[in-house]
């Protein structure tokens, strides 16, 4: 595989090089997230290291770039912290895995065997449709430049449609995504939950986005003026 490692210090990103091209794999080396991003947009690389202590852009705001540029390798975030918070915001920004320092370097091969293995597929970190955008770490909701202020139930719906464009969503479907088996499938609280969701994303702009499909439930067009 070809690997990118981002890394500034310039010790351990030649041993990862080394140790990589040892074990017959091509690797280049990129020392701040700037350098990162280009080099991962010019070329395909199975995998990227990236260190989270970067100087300019952080590991993080490196990641988060490169997921906007559309670059989709599989990313293996390298820190020292070993803070819950840090690796919550890695993985939020759309790294695939963490590993702290120090490490075992067969470990970081496994972990990245395993990364190529899963694939690079698009793994946007804000859903989009239309003009709505969605972004489920921040629990947060736009349509435009206007934010919408949404209900935790009103937001896991949401969701649901934007994870799925355009396919008609059961009631059943629905119920499953948001609430938990304490409800009945016949209770109305979906198409109730629908009218709330129709009040904020679609009517103050004009819009019908959600739709009904009579008999089969709803779907999100990806935007439908008025």
């Amino acid at each position: 595989m070809r690997v990118l490692i981002v890394e500034d210090e310039l010790k351990m990103a030649s041993l990862l090089r080394r140790g990589l091209v040892e074990e017959g794999h091509a690797a280049d080396v990129a020392t701040t997230g700037e350098d990162a991003v280009w080099m991962a947009q010019s070329h395909p690389y199975e995998a990227i290291v990236l260190d989270v202590m970067l100087p300019g852009l952080s590991g993080f705001e490196t990641c988060r770039q490169l997921r906007n540029a559309g670059v989709w390798s599989p990313v293996l975030m390298l820190t020292a912290r070993d803070g819950v918070d840090d690796r919550v915001a890695g993985l939020d920004v759309g790294a695939d895995d963490y590993l702290t320092k120090p490490f075992s370097f067969a470990e970081l091969l496994a972990r990245l065997r395993a990364l190529v293995r899963r694939g690079g597929g698009e793994r946007p970190t804000e859903l989009v449709a239309g003009s709505l955008r969605l972004d489920p770490a921040s629990r947060r909701a736009w349509r435009g430049r206007t934010e919408i202020s949404l209900s935790p139930k009103e937001f896991a719906l949401l969701e649901a449609f934007m994870r799925r464009p355009g396919q008609v969503l059961s009631r059943l479907q629905l119920l499953e995504h948001a609430w938990d088996f304490a409800y009945e499938n016949r209770s109305n609280i979906v198409d109730v939950y629908i009218r709330h969701l129709r009040s904020k994303i679609d009517q103050p702009f004009g819009r019908h986005s959600l739709e009904t499909i009579r008999g089969a439930g709803y779907k999100l067009r990806a935007d439908r003026g008025a």
